[in-house]
């Protein structure tokens, strides 16, 4: 049996994962790319494959999220975040309520607790970090890295927050408390409620517009009136006041009061 629409509703049952909301073309080339990997014929070998053997199960899991990951990425962005959208949120609250949705290897969770250690101490931060896949939630939770990952990021955030050891680097206990790492699936689970900040970048794209939509729709409901949505460099919302957000700076959305 070689049929994507059979293997998409068997990943389901097995992973939780709909693979009918990502852009199939995309996704279709990526699964049969690793499927030639092992020299198996789409698709069925390859699913009892991947049934039978945790390795290969973790491996198809973390090829299909697409982690790809790393420290102040895009960094004229996170300048923006510190100079402009953290103290207008931090003005209206002093402890903000954070998500890094689909935070990978915890890059993205780990450099907003060092940015906002520019406003408030490291034990006042509080950031929900998560994401589908269970063995990146691993490495996020170890927080070692390598010199590549981090190259983008500032000298004083890497001497202040890091250990060197050996060509890797380790952040520090301090920091990693700041961050309370979760597996989450932005498709069928529940999304945390009450939100001053979301920030989710450079991963609805690999997603259908339909699936999009219904994430905007429940990023908008998980903010407080004028949160902020982060999103990624390739991800201006378009029609953003269908979902009831503005657009504040590029790449940064602000919730609408409906009551105004």
């Amino acid at each position: 049996m070689n049929d994507y629409e059979w293997f998409k509703g068997e990943v389901y049952k097995l992973s939780g994962i709909d693979l009918s909301c990502y852009k199939e073309k995309q996704m279709k080339r990526r699964i049969e790319a690793l499927i030639r990997k092992y020299g198996m014929e789409p698709y069925e070998s390859y699913l009892q494959a991947i049934k039978a053997k945790n390795d290969m199960y973790n491996e198809f899991i973390n090829y299909l999220t697409i982690n790809v990951s790393e420290f102040y990425r895009n960094p004229e962005q996170w300048e923006v975040l510190k100079n402009e959208i953290l103290p207008m949120i931090l003005n209206v609250n002093k402890k903000p309520r954070i998500w890094s949705a689909a935070c990978s290897t915890g890059d993205e969770p780990y450099t907003l607790a060092m940015i906002l250690n520019n406003f408030i101490p490291l034990n006042e931060i509080r950031i929900i970090a998560t994401d589908i896949d269970r063995e990146i939630l691993n490495k996020a939770q170890t927080g070692i890295y390598s010199a590549k990952s981090l190259a983008g990021l500032p000298k004083n955030y890497l001497n202040e927050y890091f250990t060197s050891i050996g060509d890797t680097y380790q952040i520090k206990e301090s920091v990693k408390k700041c961050v309370d790492f979760k597996h989450h699936n932005l498709l069928k689970d529940p999304y945390p409620t009450d939100l001053d900040l979301i920030v989710c970048r450079n991963v609805l794209i690999y997603f259908t517009e339909e699936a999009k939509t219904n994430i905007y729709y429940k990023f908008n409901a998980s903010l407080k009136p004028h949160g902020v949505l982060f999103v990624g460099s390739t991800e201006q919302i378009i029609m953003s006041s269908k979902f009831n957000l503005k657009s504040l700076k590029t790449f940064f959305y602000v919730k609408e009061n409906q009551n105004k």
